[in-house]
């Protein structure tokens, strides 16, 4: 598996900004800012630097050029600046993204959403401010459509309106979602389901109720074996129920916690991570009804730890 190209950016939240009539002398770059206060300093600049703004119809790049009474400015979307992909943190890559949708491989490490100890340094605040810093209203943001844990890394898929991210959730269960783990010991078999009644009731930590519960949900993941040595076992998962901390729970309860997992029962963390990574998200596309499918390869540091190369 690879990782995707990363595409062109998408043009669907560019427009062209209604043009707007100088009433008195001054250079361009004052009344830029004046004229369009809700957008960044630095994004006006890169309207002039990429010669979006035009003057009486006419493209002008430079800051200092003289405005007189009755000149008309306009921004035009013919020629954007680049979306602020350099701004991401290291590690996030944008895998696909077109009018929708935005899919990520998110680092492990990194936030999905704010939590009441972090509020900035999250995959949904990055992206916000790339879709802001790609689109000249500066008003675009993404809409959560799925949560990978802090310590996990892989595919995260985002949508870029309320209506594609309902319409994403509502067919979650029909997706496939991919994991790869590096486990201590074995499964039980070389393939199997496991089925266990988990309980999400406690905020810090979750556990499996043997037969069910009030507060306990059934979960629900298929397994085979990929790979197996040096105590330790690849395992592919695939979900069909999403409940918090599924697969680390239940792979605990089995035997074989995951490697870098102390929480649910790991003895070891030789890369100094969770060995649990998100490898594929298969889908329908929300406005085309294409399938498609996003891969993300084991990163490298959990690759090390295996026998031989996956």
């Amino acid at each position: 598996m690879k990782l995707f190209d990363d595409p062109a950016p998408a043009r669907d939240e560019l427009f062209m900004i209604p043009a707007q009539t100088v009433t008195e002398a001054q250079p361009l770059l004052p009344f830029l800012f004046a004229g369009w206060p809700e957008v960044k300093r630095t994004k006006v600049k890169q309207w002039l630097k990429f010669g979006a703004v035009h003057v009486n119809e006419k493209v002008v790049t430079r800051h200092d050029h003289e405005l007189q009474a009755g000149d008309k400015v306009s921004i035009s979307p013919t020629k954007a600046p680049p979306p602020a992909a350099e701004d991401l943190p290291e590690g996030l890559k944008i895998l696909f993204e077109d009018e929708d949708i935005l899919v990520i491989h998110k680092p492990e490490g990194l936030l999905t959403m704010a939590t009441e100890k972090e509020k900035v340094r999250t995959a949904y605040s990055f992206l916000t401010t790339y879709r802001r810093d790609s689109n000249y209203s500066g008003a675009a943001r993404v809409w959560i459509v799925h949560r990978l844990d802090r310590e996990t890394s892989g595919v995260l898929l985002f949508a870029k309106t309320e209506e594609v991210k309902e319409t994403l959730q509502s067919e979650w269960q029909s997706y496939e979602k991919r994991y790869l783990a590096l486990v201590e010991g074995a499964p039980p078999a070389s393939s199997g389901t496991l089925r266990d009644y988990i309980d999400e009731s406690q905020p810090h930590r979750v556990f499996v109720r043997h037969g069910g519960g009030e507060d306990s949900r059934l979960a629900v993941t298929h397994y085979r074996v990929l790979r197996h040595g040096m105590g330790r076992t690849l395992v592919e998962l695939t979900l069909e129920t999403g409940r918090r901390h599924q697969i680390r729970v239940q792979l605990s309860e089995a035997g074989c916690p995951v490697v870098g997992d102390p929480k649910y029962g790991a003895k070891s963390n030789p890369a100094k991570r969770l060995a649990l990574h998100s490898t594929s998200l298969k889908i329908q596309h929300p406005v085309t009804g294409d399938e498609m499918t996003f891969e993300s390869p084991l990163p490298p540091e959990l690759v090390k730890l295996l026998p031989s190369e996956v």
